[in-house]
């Protein structure tokens, strides 16, 4: 399949300082022209990809009812297994069933003063016949958090700032997350909705999808354009916390899944690279060249970007998963009152 969008090699951070800097400029055009780009370089192998793949497979070929034992709505921190149809991006259904992950810590106790947005921190639910499943998957959470924090440096000095300006927002507390998701096969003249047209609401994400699985598009100038798995690269975008944080100068950008064809199916892993959930991704001060170039941030009066992280995912949570939000915090149900 053909590369539709940048290619970056991330190993270009390893050379002279003429390749540093070229990695610098190449990762601020791709993120401020397009939004998304292809990752190699980055030190994941093979194996490692493939131990993600097969892992993910053996979770979706458990029995239903050992899955349902971890369902998401047995969690008030919007973890464990979504089955099929079970997830919205705008009030639709998605047509994929999933796991979410995240850094694996004790539950904040509720109280007088305690934000919402802390139910989002607590243990994940794990199937008690697939052991490596936790294994692989925080193994997998620490190692491309180090690839968020390295992307996150050459960002910052990319854009006229220091190489650590954002590490204060991550802290000794990030909120890492991911999932594992598989999206069956559907019959039918129209191409389903996989998950739905969004823009991922924190900072970066890195997806791996399996080899020659196409469905996830990207919006270019109004279009949508196909961006097919390239062999041991990351699909790398940058979410909305990115654009608020630049003005707008990096841009978040729309993009969807379509599912496969009946008979098929598509298996991808999606991290999600977070900060404290306490935290505002500081701004930058653009140099004079790029604040000129700067588009301003999106704005939907009925999508609201919270500055506070934990504001921000919890309202994507709440919209995406009422099942958890009728069992576990019904005072958060969209339009209660």
């Amino acid at each position: 399949m053909t590369s539709t969008l940048p290619l970056i090699d991330l190993s270009l951070l390893d050379g002279s300082a003429e390749d540093q800097q070229r990695f610098r400029t190449e990762l601020r055009r791709a993120t401020h022209e397009v939004g998304f780009f292809y990752l190699v370089g980055h030190g994941v192998d093979d194996d490692q990809f493939a131990t993600m793949i097969d892992t993910a497979r053996r979770f979706f070929a458990l029995p239903e009812h050992e899955k349902l034992a971890i369902e998401n709505s047995l969690s008030p921190h919007f973890r464990g297994y979504t089955r099929v149809g079970g997830e919205l991006t705008l009030g639709k259904q998605d047509w994929r069933e999933q796991i979410d992950i995240g850094a694996e810590r004790d539950a904040v106790a509720a109280g007088e003063g305690v934000e919402d947005y802390w139910v989002l921190e607590g243990p994940n639910l794990w199937p008690e016949s697939l052991p490596e499943l936790r294994t692989e998957t925080l193994a997998w959470i620490a190692r491309l958090n180090g690839i968020g924090d390295r992307l996150l440096s050459a960002w910052a000095e990319a854009l006229g700032a220091p190489a650590d300006h954002f590490e204060q927002a991550f802290g000794e507390r990030p909120s890492p997350n991911m999932k594992i998701v598989r999206y069956p096969g559907k019959s039918g003249p129209v191409p389903e909705q996989g998950v739905g047209a969004h823009k991922d609401l924190g900072v970066l994400t890195l997806l791996y999808v399996e080899e020659g699985k196409a469905g996830l598009q990207v919006e270019k100038d109004g279009e949508w354009i196909d961006a097919p798995p390239v062999p041991g690269a990351f699909v790398v975008n940058i979410g909305e916390l990115l654009e608020v944080a630049t003005d707008g100068y990096l841009k978040a950008t729309l993009h969807r899944v379509i599912s496969p064809a009946e008979g098929d199916e598509r298996i991808s892993i999606p991290y999600f690279h977070g900060p404290a959930l306490d935290a505002e991704i500081p701004s930058i001060t653009l140099p004079p060249e790029l604040q000129a170039q700067a588009r301003g941030v999106t704005v939907d009066p009925k999508n609201p970007i919270h500055a506070v992280f934990g504001r921000n995912w919890l309202k994507s949570r709440v919209r995406a998963h009422p099942n958890v939000v009728a069992a576990h915090h019904p005072h958060l149900a969209v339009g209660r009152g």
